[in-house]
């Protein structure tokens, strides 16, 4: 990946539940890693059915939300393969004849009249209530903006074959810009609203350069789309399921009062059945540089992008997990805004059950709508808000110019060793060995079954006990599972943000797992980065996740190398002694005491993760320092 530039900045510098109206009857939209199938409450009356030249208002159907008048249309995908794309149009209603406003556009595979992931229950057809909390948090149509909502191909009322962010999908996004600039009723003016895949469209409309496309907010989006499903070559739980999630999105019936064009295309598959396995195909496709993976990455693909762009990331998220966030954001060069923070895989605006913000901070739809505006239509804004919001480990909020902010960097050196690439069984057995109480054989593996929209919150971690046992058997000389690297305890507090990055020279096939510790002086220790990959021979680098940790004075970092213990990934593990020489860890490094405060509280989420990701380790024998010279 690209290095992203590294700013000095001197001192001196649901789990929401859309709350949908009792007039309105929609159904709920279920809390991440849940299955959308909640059923539509009952709804009073038939819904008249929208076209393109017969206009629909709420009054009419229950299901088009209110102020707004509901149409449908029909127009080709941009790449000259035929296939028809359906969108559903919202208007403000009381729009004077002749006048024109700026569109907000969603493409994605979640609008179709059923339902989003699965039918929803709904007693007769309308738009999807997908954004609806989006609508009425900024309300929308008072402010003068038009919605809409464009099924991908294959998808809703669209034909055409699946192509996962690929080059159909990519025409598609560029087609749906094109059509809502150039209707009567538009400005010209387009921005892009999603979350999660309608996030990964928003990026791809910020990498085709089109003029019309006049900002992109993108909550929670993946960034390089080799990345949600293998790991530099080791498979993910979802490798074969996100596929098949799809294909059964795809392949939802539509709704029995919906239009004969719409039931034909929403039923392409019926008579395509092709479409889908060529849509599970790509996804076994293990080689990060094959062409199906490099016309997917987007973060190499925004190089140069200059769209003005608004983009959410958790850090610890388990879903769209910040992998290549960096090389995107390093990529793109115009106006950039963000909140980043240690949430899951959460909208802006929602809500955990008891009320508090997922995210922690105010004002989401106000930003937002700020940020139409400004690039929509040319308002400047009435506040001044921070160009990024950043939530830290301690779950404290800062304002900074960009991200990351690096007051120094360095590489470490952390020297080698060896351990046994079998998936932590040598450390069982050596524990079982010794008369210790062993930790569980295995880890439960997750379906794997998921859209974008519905994975597991978190991911299972490996046993609590195994991390701090392997540990001590290396205090003990013995080579097992892993090994561990421990800094000397830190003089004052330090941030890692950016993207950690490891680089070593492995003797062994196999697979590796590296892991950063955040561990206080009691040994209580919090596993908050980790990456994993194939081994390969000769010199390698692996990047982690992005991440914004803060450790405190009298902490000490350690550093995990070892077999893949854990159950987020589908490993083999080759059973061979594994040598590690040569290691490096390059580190980005921040001053917390120079943190301009913003406003914001802790995320909720942020002690979900702390729970599950807390052991207990034996700190060793210090070999590196994190901060050279205690200077940053």
């Amino acid at each position: 990946m690209n290095r992203r530039r590294a700013t000095t900045w001197t001192a001196s510098a649901l789990v929401t539940t859309l709350a949908l109206t009792a007039a309105l009857a929609g159904p709920a939209t279920a809390a991440p890693g849940k299955a959308s199938a909640l059923a539509a409450p009952a709804q009073t009356r038939t819904g008249a059915v929208a076209t393109a030249t017969r206009p629909v208002t709420h009054e009419e159907n229950d299901r088009v939300p209110k102020g707004a008048v509901w149409t449908q249309h029909y127009f080709p995908s941009s790449d000259g393969s035929g296939t028809e794309l359906h969108a559903d149009v919202l208007l403000p209603e009381k729009l004077p004849k002749g006048r024109k406003v700026p569109v907000i556009l969603s493409v994605g595979p979640y609008f179709a009249h059923a339902g989003q992931t699965g039918p929803e229950g709904w007693a007769h057809t309308g738009p999807s209530s997908r954004f609806l909390d989006f609508i009425e948090g900024t309300d929308l149509f008072n402010r003068g903006y038009a919605f809409v909502m464009v099924d991908l191909r294959g998808f809703g009322g669209s034909t055409g074959c699946l192509d996962w962010a690929g080059p159909g999908e990519q025409a598609d996004v560029k087609a749906a810009i094109d059509w809502a600039a150039k209707q009567p009723w538009s400005t010209g003016a387009v921005g892009m609203y999603g979350k999660s895949y309608d996030a990964v469209t928003g990026l791809i409309g910020n990498n085709l350069g089109q003029k019309a496309l006049k900002a992109v907010v993108a909550q929670e989006p993946v960034w390089d789309m080799y990345q949600y499903i293998y790991s530099n070559g080791v498979p993910r739980p979802n490798v074969t399921g996100t596929a098949n999630a799809y294909n059964s999105i795809a392949t939802m019936p539509p709704m029995p009062d919906d239009d004969p064009r719409y039931q034909a295309n929403a039923r392409w598959e019926e008579t395509h059945p092709e479409c889908l396995t060529q849509n599970a195909a790509g996804y076994r496709i293990a080689d990060q540089w094959d062409k199906h993976w490099r016309d997917r990455d987007l973060a190499r693909l925004a190089r140069n992008s200059r769209t003005p762009l608004f983009v959410t990331q958790g850090f610890i998220e388990n879903n769209t997990k910040p992998e290549e966030m960096q090389e995107y954001l390093d990529n793109h060069v115009g106006p950039e805004r963000g909140w980043l923070g240690q949430w899951d895989h959460v909208r802006g605006g929602d809500r955990t059950g008891d009320g508090r913000l997922a995210m922690g901070r105010e004002g989401w739809y106000d930003e937002v709508l700020s940020f139409y505006d400004q690039y929509l239509k040319g308002i400047k804004p009435k506040v001044r808000y921070p160009a990024y919001a950043v939530q830290d480990s301690t779950g404290s909020w800062r304002a900074q110019p960009t991200w990351p902010v690096v007051r120094r960097s360095v590489v470490r050196s952390l020297g080698g060793g060896s351990y046994v690439d079998d998936g932590g069984a040598s450390g069982r057995a050596a524990l079982t060995a010794s008369g210790e109480p062993a930790p569980p054989a295995s880890v439960p593996q997750p379906s794997g079954t998921w859209d974008m929209e519905n994975a597991p919150a978190t991911d299972p971690a490996a046993p609590k006990a195994l991390p701090e046992n392997l540990a001590r058997l290396q205090k003990a000389g013995k080579v097992t599972s892993s090994f561990f690297v421990w800094s000397t305890p830190l003089k004052r507090a330090v941030r890692i943000t950016g993207t950690p990055n490891i680089s070593l020279t492995a003797k062994g096939e196999g697979n590796i797992m590296l892991k950063l510790y955040d561990v206080a002086p009691d040994g209580t220790a919090v596993m908050f980065d980790e990456q994993v990959s194939l081994l390969r021979r000769g010199r390698m680098s692996v990047d982690l996740k992005a991440t914004d940790w803060t450790l405190a004075a009298g902490h000490v970092l350690a550093v995990e190398i070892g077999s893949i213990q854990t159950g987020s990934w589908r490993a083999t593990p080759s059973g061979e002694t594994i040598k590690v020489r040569g290691v490096q860890l390059r580190l980005a490094l921040d001053d917390p005491a120079r943190d301009i405060p913003t406003a914001g509280e802790r995320a909720p989420f942020l002690d979900t993760y702390l729970r599950q990701y807390t052991v207990k380790l034996p700190i060793g024998p210090a070999t590196f320092t994190v901060v050279p010279g205690g200077r940053l």
